[in-house]
Parts: structure tokens; sequence; C-alpha cells
């Protein structure tokens, strides 16, 4: 598999299996064919007033967050988009990384490019225009050494990712922002006067935005962040800070307790909702990124996400590590023995 930032090949570490149901897999291309925005659409409202998100919806898209290697231009022709998605449905469904010849389609379904205003996307990013990351030169070295070690060390389970460790969704699935993710990319969004909570499938993580309020100290560092929001207009305009250090890898972008990132939640039809956000971190990023996405709306309820602290694959992985290690110890005793006079 290509990773998604460096554009080099990587190797996929041995992670959990999940399981995405193969109805809601057939449902993806319906939900991805969802209308555009309707000029008369009317955004429903809560008892409260507010305008209404409420439900299930899905961001699952082939759609990468940077723009691929080789495509020029944040829009496609559809013939164009067509063939940009097969080859990215080939690449990840039949990595040739595969050992067992069985690719990764027992849980990875084909999926198309996101579409906005019945427009093919061929990344998140909309700003810089180039469609990447604006890493600094040392956040870049820092994110090298990430990869390094997620594919190669496996000395302790602290070394290991967050999603590995069940920590948190992967791929920043959990958010924000809240990027998609090959499998069970569902979320529910249920709202109080005061209070929007934003659950994810994966995990269920469970954000909570709270309405009107201020930022929480800055020595409490909550994972996935401290959510303020309000409304301007239809728009749920959510600001996020004081991110756990634990979660500075998401894989697809580096988050440090300095990030700041502000998403915007807008219904624009009775099955879509736009998403748009911008990572800000002088400490990170040379300059201030952003991007969109749609929301469909998607079938419920969310279903269950078996993962816990110690799984098998993760105690499975380090007692691989330690038994290559011993039989090194003792080829390396053996040699040894065997040149001495």
């Amino acid at each position: 598999m290509e990773s998604a930032i460096t554009g080099k090949p990587r190797r996929i570490p041995p992670v959990r299996r999940r399981f995405l149901g193969a109805a809601l897999a057939l449902a993806f291309g319906a939900l991805l064919l969802a209308p555009a925005h309707a000029a008369d659409h009317r955004v429903p409202r809560t008892s409260t007033g507010a305008p209404d998100l409420q439900g299930y919806w899905t961001n699952f898209t082939r759609t990468p967050l940077q723009r691929p290697a080789g495509v020029t231009g944040l829009t496609l022709s559809d013939a164009e988009a067509k063939a940009l998605e097969a080859k990215l449905n080939k690449d990840l469904i039949h990595s040739k990384d595969d050992v067992f010849g069985q690719g990764e389609s027992e849980w990875y379904p084909e999926g198309s490019l996101a579409r906005i205003g019945g427009q093919a996307r061929t990344s998140w990013i909309v700003d810089p225009p180039n469609g990447k990351v604006p890493y600094s030169p040392q956040a870049k070295k820092l994110l090298d050494l990430w990869f390094d070690r997620m594919n190669s060390n496996f000395d302790e389970p602290e070394y290991r990712t967050p999603p590995e460790r069940c920590l948190m969704g992967s791929r920043g699935s959990s958010g924000p922002p809240m990027l998609t993710s090959f499998y069970q990319p569902f979320y529910r969004i249920v709202q109080t006067a005061n209070v929007v909570a934003i659950e994810a499938e994966m995990d269920h993580d469970v954000r909570i935005v709270r309405l009107g309020g201020t930022h929480l100290p800055a020595a409490i560092t909550p994972w996935m962040g401290d959510s303020i929001g309000h409304w301007e207009g239809d728009t749920l305009v959510v600001e996020t800070t004081n991110f756990n250090p634990g979660e500075a890898f998401r894989v697809q972008l580096l988050i440090s307790p300095h990030t700041r990132i502000t998403e915007r939640f807008t219904r624009i039809s009775a099955s879509e909702m736009l998403y748009q956000f911008a990572v800000e971190d002088p400490t990170v990023y040379t300059s201030v990124w952003r991007g969109e996405a749609p929301f469909h709306a998607a079938p419920g309820p969310l279903l269950e996400y078996a993962c816990a602290e110690g799984n098998y694959s993760l105690s499975g992985v380090l007692a691989g590590a330690r038994e290559e290690e011993a039989k090194a110890a003792a080829a390396k005793a053996a040699k040894g023995a065997a040149v001495k006079p």
C-alpha cells in the first residue's frame, strides 16, 4: 500500500481484523450518489429551533486526504474519475504487499471518489492548491520517524499506534478532522440545546461539543481534544484545541497539543451534509490548510466494534518479535561457541 503522506510503499503492520457488514458495503454506492445541494432545501430544525444535524452519516469515499501522485487539479471529468477510482481501489484492495495472497477485500469495500457540486474530487485538501499537507521540514522528519517506528519497532505496546491499542479510531476517523476510514466509516449525531455529540462507529469514540462554552485549561488534554461550538446561520462551527500528546500520529497527519482545528457542518440537502475544516499549527505546518468532503445519510444503527486493549494481534506481534530476538540470540551464542578453541 502507498503511504498517503510520503507516497512511498510501506508495509501494513499486522493489526486486528474488523468486520464490515456486506449489506452496508453494498449501500455505499447508493449513498455516494445522493443528490447535491437542492435549491429549495429547507434545513430541518430541532425542538429548540437549531439546525437539525441528527442522524446517521458516513464520509466513506476513495478520495484521499492528499492528492495522489501524478494527479493535478482538484476536480476530474467523469472519465478521469472512473480511471482514478479503479486505480485507487486496485492499489488498496489488491495490494502488492500481500504475503498471504488474499488481498484485503474481506473488509475493504470498493469505493468512489467524493463529489461536491457534482464534481469528482481528487483530494479532501482544497488549500494549498497542490492538495498536499504543508509540513515543515522538522515535521516531515518526525513523520518519517513515526512511520519507521510503526513498521519496525515492536519492543513495547506503547510504541504501537493509538488505533492498534484500541485508543481511538484508525486513520483519524475519530477526528477532528473526521477523516474517512476504509471500513466502518459511520457516525451518529445527537443534539441537545447545549451539546452536540458525535459518535464514531469505529471504537465508538464520542466527541462532546459544548455549545457556547469556553476551552478547558491548557493543562487538560483529552483524547480528540476539547471542542466548543456555535451556530453561524445554519452551520455548526466547532473549534478544537488541547489535543492529547498520545494521539500525535494519525497516520494521515500529525497533531500536536498546539493544533487548532475549526470544523464547519452544513446540511445542504435531506441526505447530504458538507463538512469543512481548517488546521492551524505553526509548530507542525508552514501554513493553515483546509479540506472538505461530503457526509451522506446512512442506515443505522451503529454496529458493534469489538476492540480491546491487549487484543490477539497486538500481543501476537510483540510475542513474535520476542521469538525472533530469542532465535537471533541463540544463533549468535551457537556461532560464538563454534569458534572457541
